[in-house]
């Protein structure tokens, strides 16, 4: 079996998304086809020895849409990026089209109705042809650069898989006929005298309405096309994480040369600040490497000769030299980048509930409305009349409030969201969030603060609490270690004096020493006071509680004894615990998942009364993680803020970032909270419940108008009480109908997280 990805064009709905796969789906030799949407990409599963990948590409375009093997259009980031952005702007030109035109024919055809000065020519029964073409030209820019409704609705219902382009042609493409035809009766009165029959058709012109449904809906796919592309602006960034030249010894000699020129066994020079290339493993010189992007965890950890070292690393303090061992796609990074993308073309599309109804919905209403206009003209009922029953019977049913059903709710709950802190990115997320039962949390940056800071200062009796720190803070002023930035941080904030240092010396993965005065002091961990033969006094059992803690304790001492403790973790955000309760509350399960060592995420469990914890994980183990949730048949939301959690981030069902974390981080998610703040979860889940509620609520009173209006538009009650609804009544049905909607959907502005 062979797995091929392909790229998809043309696709607007998940009917689209659903029609390509059961067309590929039905082909004999695929076992497996998925289709994304978001990303316009389907990747299938097929025996090699039946099929070729042009039979599927034939396949997917005798289905009304094009298609072609992955990367064989767009080979770079770039123009995948710039495709994007293509699109983007197109739909913003169609968009600021559709609106300026619209908004003229609204003043040309209703302006005198509510007092605005309109031209003169316009107005009377005898300026009727004149007002109806002014209309008619008005309405045709708004028609031309939206005519991809008509190519891909017509295409689809010809080949009978119908979507809601669908509905938008046939509605807006009824109100243009008709109003065509209106036209012709219109020049037919005047050049007949008969002004009552101009009068009413003057009154049935419908240009208004189909340019009213194009922009609007035009609008609402153009702020659809802003959110899409957002896993390539990940990759793109995650790319941007590596250095593009790299220091390599070349015949004993130092030379920058591109990453890309690389080779397995080349030896690497790294200097202070710089970022590591590629993978390998260090042969000389030690160093403290920042893997915070990779890892999650906050403190640099200490290399020495024989440790590895990872791609897109950044080294914090010495210079060393290492031996290049994955280069190009076999490094971490690349493998994490892989893994964006693979979790992204993975996801399945949210299928829009008005989309599934539209398969049945468009036959029925044409059905109904061939059959009305063919009844009456059986019956002996003039043309003109039985097609003014067809008409209305296709006006009433036009997709308006259908179409406006999903988008305003969204609009509006993603405007609510913002109003709270909480950015939403797609629909989408939107949607999937109310379903969420699992939140699986990153620890570092999103349950603690997400740097290292001085927890506890535990002086000897010798001293007090503000002479351990001055010695403290004063002996790791020279350091570039992270911990000692903590300790002189905390000095600074407790305005001590720092003294001066001499005979510095720092003992990677050990400690430091100094004399302060005449005195000689050391500070660093346990091995390095037993290196030295200081005696540790009472102060071993206070270590041992605070690294039961999660905390890192560091001695401070003289030539003799320890004369005192300063601890340094990554501390836990005061709101944490109250947003875990929130969720909890919620009835969804919390899972924490870090980097870190199983000492320090047991000790935050134990703090936040969390259930279940997963510790010492790398990025491929999170995505993983969270990809075993989901094949349990859990809705995941994933929480996270770095580039080790990216992966994650696109795997779950919905990706939440922390606002502070890394751009890349904030790419792959589908939310972002932008107040730092963890209780935003709970809210983002809350706004979804009633967002997808009021969704269900406008759908309903959409198709409630239709099931009420259908059948008076069709004359059922023609024969008994002379009732036919007149096309243009059809068309104020629909309008209420959608003035409903909006108006339901307003209600979410009065959302409240607390209650």
């Amino acid at each position: 079996m062979k797995k091929e990805k392909f790229d998809v064009t043309g696709m607007t709905c998940s009917a689209c998304s659903a029609a390509v796969e059961r067309a590929v789906g039905h082909m004999d030799g695929v076992s497996a086809v998925t289709v994304n949407l978001l990303s316009n990409n389907m990747t299938v599963e097929y025996d090699d020895t039946l099929l070729e990948p042009k039979a599927i590409i034939d396949t997917v375009v005798d289905a009304g849409y094009s298609a072609s093997v992955a990367g064989t259009t767009a080979p770079a980031k770039s123009s995948e990026a710039s495709h994007v952005q293509g699109e983007i702007d197109a739909m913003k030109h169609r968009t600021i089209v559709s609106m300026v035109f619209m908004v003229l024919l609204m003043y040309v055809a209703m302006g005198h109705m509510v007092g605005l000065p309109v031209p003169s020519f316009l107005l009377g029964v005898e300026n009727a042809s004149t007002m109806a073409l002014v209309q008619f030209l008005l309405a045709l820019p708004v028609l031309y650069v939206n005519r991809q409704y008509y190519q891909t609705g017509f295409k689809t219902l010809w080949r009978r898989s119908p979507n809601m382009d669908s509905l938008i042609a046939i509605g807006s493409g009824a109100a243009v006929v008709y109003g065509v035809f209106a036209m012709f009766r219109i020049g037919w009165g005047l050049g007949h005298g008969d002004l009552d029959l101009v009068m009413r058709y003057s009154h049935d012109l419908y240009f208004e309405s189909a340019a009213m449904i194009l922009a609007l809906i035009t609008l609402g796919k153009f702020l659809e096309a802003r959110s899409k592309g957002r896993t390539s602006d990940a990759i793109a960034k995650l790319i941007d994480l590596a250095p593009q030249v790299a220091t390599v010894i070349r015949n004993n000699v130092e030379v920058e040369v591109p990453v890309a020129d690389l080779v397995e066994g080349d030896v690497i020079v790294i200097k202070p600040g710089q970022s590591i290339p590629v993978d390998g493993v260090i042969i000389e010189g030690n160093s403290a490497v920042d893997e915070s992007a990779l890892t999650g965890e906050s403190i640099p950890v200490a290399k020495n000769v024989g440790d590895k070292v990872i791609s897109a690393t950044i080294n914090k303090s010495g210079t060393f030299r290492f031996k290049a061992t994955r280069i190009g796609d076999d490094t971490t990074l690349a493998q994490i980048i892989r893994l964006v993308e693979e979790a992204s073309s993975s996801k399945a599309p949210i299928a829009k509930l008005a989309d599934k109804i539209s398969g049945i919905f468009v036959p029925v209403v044409i059905t109904i409305a061939l059959a009305a206009f063919v009844v009456w003209m059986l019956l002996g009922y003039p043309f003109e009349f039985a097609l003014t029953i067809g008409i209305a019977v296709l006006v009433i049913s036009c997709p308006c409030a259908l179409g406006l059903a999903t988008p305003v709710a969204i609009m509006v709950g993603t405007g609510q969201g913002a109003l709270h802190g909480i950015l939403t990115k797609s629909a989408e997320a939107l949607e999937t969030a109310h379903s969420v039962n699992t939140v699986v949390l990153d620890k570092t940056g999103t349950i603690t603060e997400g740097k290292p800071q001085v927890t506890d200062v535990i002086p000897g009796s010798t001293l007090s609490h503000k002479e351990l720190l001055t010695i403290g803070a004063s002996l790791e002023k020279p350091s570039e270690h992270p911990l000692a930035d903590a300790i002189v941080a905390r000095g600074l904030e407790d305005q001590v004096q720092l003294q001066q240092v001499s005979d510095f010396l720092a003992v990677p993965g050990k400690g430091v020493q100094g004399k302060i005065g005449d005195q000689v002091y050391l500070a660093g961990n346990l091995a390095f006071m037993q290196e030295n033969e200081i005696d540790l006094g009472e102060f071993e059992h206070s270590a041992d509680r605070l690294a039961e803690q999660g905390k890192t304790p560091m001695y401070f001492a003289n030539t003799k004894e320890v004369l005192g403790i300063i601890a340094v973790a990554d501390v836990v955000k005061p709101t944490s615990k109250q947003a875990i309760h929130d969720l909890a509350k919620l009835g969804i399960d919390v899972v924490m998942l870090t980097g870190d060592n199983k000492r320090t995420a047991e000790a935050i469990r134990r703090e936040l009364d969390i259930k279940t914890v997963i510790a010492e994980v790398l990025p491929d183990d999170k995505e993983r993680e969270v990809r075993t949730l989901q094949e349990r048949g859990k809705i995941v939301a994933m929480v996270g803020d770095g580039v080790n959690d990216a992966p994650a981030l696109a795997r779950a069902d919905v990706g939440v970032a922390i606002g502070a974390g890394t751009d890349v981080a904030i790419e792959s998610a589908d939310i972002v909270l932008m107040k730092n703040d963890l209780r935003d979860v709970a809210t983002a889940i809350k706004l979804s419940k009633a967002t997808l509620r009021n969704i269900k609520q406008n759908l309903f009173w959409a198709f409630f108008y239709n099931a009420l209006g259908i059948p008076l538009a069709a004359g059922l009650l023609f024969p008994f009480f002379g009732w036919k609804l007149n096309p243009m009544y059809a068309a104020a049905a629909m309008s209420l109908s959608s003035i409903f909607v909006v108006s339901n959907a307003l209600r979410l502005r009065r959302f409240n997280p607390n209650k």
